[in-house]
């Protein structure tokens, strides 16, 4: 790890004591990097809205997917991995690494709680291939600064947007960062997103009630938004194919998969 703002040693210390999405997160996907807090509403969350941790692995695996089919099928060696979360199995560097063993890899994230887990996470990894940028993606310049370091802007880089921009609340501003770290990027890059739904024709509508005691009890507080205010964050750019859809119909490894209200989408820069 670097010693120049990418991960300062004197970074916050986590509040356990108020349930926080990277940990509840990792609950549903049945990880141990959590707390009471965090299970507590995790566990509520679920009652209300069962599906949400079929939500949560549809989310990681379509992470597989999207950027093995980037390396492999596209080509690029590097990955800006935004709002990257705690570390989990199969993370971004070694699912392109095994494609592309020189694929180069940043991760942002403000977390307290996910910059610890980083500097243990990237103890071993090759100098000059991975970073972890401590830095909110309300703040392009920043982001796109700190991860130049590793990240070659003049070839093509993947930009990682899974679960981000639902804590954007605001569509233009939401708008505003994607455009921002989009033209930073060259022809043949490629943006990577999922974002939840409240949308009936894919299960949605249970998210409501589960979103509301969410805003109330968690951090930081989560929108949805409907397929076609998703649709615009990737205006411009042309689509993979099957398009924008529920994650875990998007180029499922083994034949068809159920929808969950979480749409997915892998789109190129032209």
């Amino acid at each position: 790890m670097r010693d120049d703002g990418s991960a300062t040693a004197g970074a916050a210390r986590p509040d356990t004591s108020v349930a926080h999405n990277a940990r509840v997160w990792n609950h549903w996907l049945g990880g141990t990097d959590n707390h009471e807090a965090d299970r507590r509403v995790g566990d509520h969350v679920a009652g209300m809205f069962p599906v949400i941790r079929d939500v949560a692995r549809a989310d990681r695996e379509f992470l597989a997917r999207a950027v093995r089919h980037l390396a492999a099928g596209h080509g690029i060696r590097q990955f800006l991995d935004l709002g990257s979360g705690l570390p989990a199995a199969d993370n971004t560097h070694e699912i392109a690494r095994r494609v592309l063993p020189g694929a180069r890899v940043v991760y942002v994230d403000n977390d307290p709680a996910v910059l610890a887990h980083a500097r243990a996470l990237l103890a071993g990894s090759p100098e000059g291939l991975t970073d972890y940028v401590d830095a909110d993606v309300r703040d392009p310049d920043t982001v796109l600064a700190r991860a130049g370091r590793t990240l070659d802007t003049s070839e093509p880089v993947a930009v990682m947007m899974l679960g981000v921009l639902n804590f954007v609340p605001d569509d233009e501003e939401a708008r505003d960062v994607v455009r921002r770290i989009m033209a930073a990027v060259p022809s043949g890059s490629a943006l990577v997103l999922t974002h939840p739904t409240f949308d009936a024709d894919v299960g949605g509508e249970g998210n409501v009630a589960a979103m509301e005691f969410w805003n109330a009890n968690a951090t930081p507080p989560v929108t949805a938004r409907g397929r076609a205010r998703i649709a615009a964050f990737l205006d411009g750019m042309e689509l993979v194919g099957p398009g924008l859809v529920p994650c875990s119909q998007w180029r499922p490894d083994a034949g068809a998969a159920a929808p969950v209200p979480q749409f997915g989408a892998v789109a190129v820069k032209p």
